[in-house]
């Protein structure tokens, strides 16, 4: 598993100059705030979810540079012998917090928090982002595959067609994350327990010397789930009179069709047409070919007979939208026990970044158990509990609302502290669950496909007045000569 290798050095090289530049500095000693989060929902959808921290948790615990680290860093000339000292004696002592994995998550708010050394916490960035920023993207696409989906099974067929063997398998994970019923991947259920689904390719057709020599030997070898691929001549004149044919003289425990190219619409009506007439209305139907959440909602309108999807390369590298955008910046410096907010500025607003050292609330109407809007506060702000709490937009504040009658949750866990695992990862079936429930407590406008309806990620007036102040401070610097 990619878990047992030392993945310290999965890291950009900028991560290990800042850090020499660091220790040779007089800021070597300052304890950071770096924010993970993220500015755009992929696909221009209503939410995302949070995906890997299981990954990311692993990473920080085995944190540490080898000799053979040692010694590429210093055939490099460039560090002194000082810091690379420092670096064989490396241990990670930051605290971290983090959403945890299958929660529903929205631009701007922070999914993972790291405070500690400034060394550190800065080192750990690359690592962090790719693999939310992976598994959060593949979570995110197979929530839309399934709801598309509409109750049927989704199976992830799509390792062949990942970036490499750690999108293979992490991919197949997040699928599972948001939704997927199993994957094509088998080291994914080894290590996972993702459930490992498949049965022939069209190569097995092809090795007989007929169809139906092909079939009926897959249903003796197999009499308790007897799936036949149907389209590798002729769906309609060859593959499914061959398959009635076996279940009639084999009758396989469990029989299903799949179907993997053609017009998916007319070749499932009329395959559950001709399935019915036989008698063999147990008969499921698969298909699969290229599929993504717009065809399959298309196909659904039309009146496809589809029992379950399997859904590949569309999933597995989320092509519609294969980059999911999350970014890992600098909130606050502590100097003396004093925590200095900062912030990145930028003519763009939406890369303008919000300072200081933070947490999320999310609130829930009493009533209805829906999601009512998210809170970023600063760290040492009480969730806000009584009737009347008004939030409003940080970039139209005149759009606001009360909430009246709600539960709020902060929602980020203690992962670290001081360097030291503090959280216990649920098994995957616990996180695919809660992720279910969580999607559960989104309004249906959320969901919509096109132009979902916008969740609101609020400032507290104390951090928003932080932030504004910062604003004016840095617009009176003095212009660039």
């Amino acid at each position: 598993m990619l878990d047992n290798y030392n993945l310290t050095m999965l890291t950009d090289f900028y991560e290990i100059t800042m850090a020499n530049g660091y220790f040779h500095s007089d800021v070597r000693d300052y304890e950071a705030c770096f924010d993970m989060f993220f500015r755009r929902v992929p696909d221009q959808g209503g939410y995302a979810i949070m995906a890997g921290l299981e990954q990311v948790i692993e990473y920080l615990k085995n944190l540490h540079f080898t000799e053979e680290d040692i010694e590429y860093l210093r055939s490099k000339g460039i560090f002194s012998e000082e810091f690379l000292d420092y670096l064989r004696d490396f241990k990670f002592t930051c605290d971290v917090w983090a959403v945890p994995e299958g929660t529903p998550i929205f631009p701007h708010e922070p999914i993972i928090t790291v405070t500690g050394p400034l060394i550190q916490a800065q080192f750990v960035e690359t690592f962090i982002l790719l693999t939310i920023n992976h598994q959060s993207l593949v979570a995110t696409k197979a929530s839309r595959v399934v709801r598309a989906a509409q109750g049927r099974p989704v199976m992830e067929f799509g390792s062949r067609r990942a970036q490499g063997a750690s999108g293979a398998i992490y991919g197949a994970r997040a699928a599972y994350i948001g939704g997927c019923a199993g994957t094509a991947c088998a080291i994914a259920d080894r290590d996972y327990g993702v459930a490992a689904l498949g049965t022939m390719a069209h190569s097995w057709v092809q090795t007989f010397d007929s169809e139906y020599e092909a079939f009926k030997e897959y249903a003796r070898i197999y009499p308790d789930n007897a799936v036949l691929l149907i389209d590798t001549y002729n769906v309609l004149k060859s593959g499914l009179p061959n398959a009635i044919k076996v279940f009639k003289e084999m009758k396989p425990a469990k029989m299903g069709v799949r179907i993997d190219s053609g017009d998916i619409s007319y070749l499932t009506k009329k395959t559950r047409e001709i399935l019915d007439a036989n008698g063999l209305e147990d008969c499921a139907i698969v298909v699969s070919n290229s599929l993504d959440e717009w065809l399959i909602r298309d196909i659904i309108l039309e009146g496809a007979k589809v029992n379950s999807f399997g859904v590949g390369e569309r999933l597995i590298t989320a092509k519609s939208e294969p980059v999911f955008g999350g970014v890992y910046k600098l909130a606050a410096i502590e100097r003396n026990g004093v925590m200095i907010p900062k912030m990145k500025i930028s003519e763009n607003v939406e890369k303008i970044t919000n300072p200081g050292f933070k947490k999320v609330y999310r609130f829930f109407d009493n009533e209805t158990g829906k999601v009512m809007g998210d809170l970023i506060a600063l760290h040492d702000e009480e969730a806000p509990t009584r009737d009347g709490v008004e939030i409003f937009d940080p970039n139209a504040i005149w759009k606001r609302k009360r909430l009246t009658n709600f539960t709020v949750k902060e929602l980020m866990v203690k992962v670290f502290d001081k360097g030291e695992c503090v959280y216990e990862s649920p098994d995957l079936e616990s996180i695919r669950s809660y992720c279910m429930e969580q999607i559960e407590t989104l309004w249906s406008e959320m969901l919509r496909f096109e132009n979902p309806q916008t969740y609101y990620v609020d400032l507290s007036k104390k951090l928003w007045n932080m932030k504004h102040e910062l604003l004016s401070k840095y617009n009176e610097l003095p212009a660039d000569k």
